[in-house]
């Protein structure tokens, strides 16, 4: 009787797993994921952009400079990148998508910013920057007596127009 059992309980556990079998191999026949998901689309070719930021008159490299990509989409800028530089005053980015147009800022400490806007159409590009110190601000409280001495007569408004 319980060699009787055992056999039976045996071609049961085959006949089960027969079963469990052939609805598997059903069950993957039946799934078509080639139209589940989202479709993969391959990332636009990007151009791998050198920035060195250099000293104007020394033509020495500005290290820690900020340099800040803008990519921009039409007039809107799609946010920014930003980078220091090097002791090289280099700055290397990679991601940028060829044929975007993307504007350049560059804020050095004891310098004035640059900023430029720029295609991408090549795969590689190299950018040197030349960093001026700033300007001597216009002051009300100076005394720019020169500066009117060599004013034009002519360039004058009148007071009252003729008539």
């Amino acid at each position: 009787m319980i060699s009787m059992t055992r056999r039976s309980l045996l071609s049961f556990s085959v006949l089960l797993a027969l079963f469990g079998l052939a609805l598997g191999i059903f069950t993957l026949s039946a799934q078509d994921t080639s139209k589940r998901g989202r479709k993969y689309k391959a990332p636009p070719p990007t151009a791998r952009i050198e920035v060195t930021v250099l000293n104007h008159y020394t033509g020495k490299p500005i290290e820690n400079a900020s340099v800040v990509f803008h990519p921009m989409q039409g007039e809107k800028d799609e946010g920014n990148m930003e980078l220091k530089t090097n002791e090289d005053g280099r700055a290397i980015i990679d991601v940028l998508p060829i044929g975007d147009t993307v504007r350049l800022q560059i804020i050095a400490h004891g310098y004035q910013t640059y900023g430029q806007d720029y295609k991408i159409d090549k795969d590689q590009i190299a950018i040197e920057v030349r960093m001026k110190r700033p300007g001597e601000q216009y002051s009300i409280y100076k005394d720019h007596s020169a500066d009117k001495k060599e004013q034009n007569p002519q360039d004058k408004p009148q007071d009252k127009p003729q008539q």
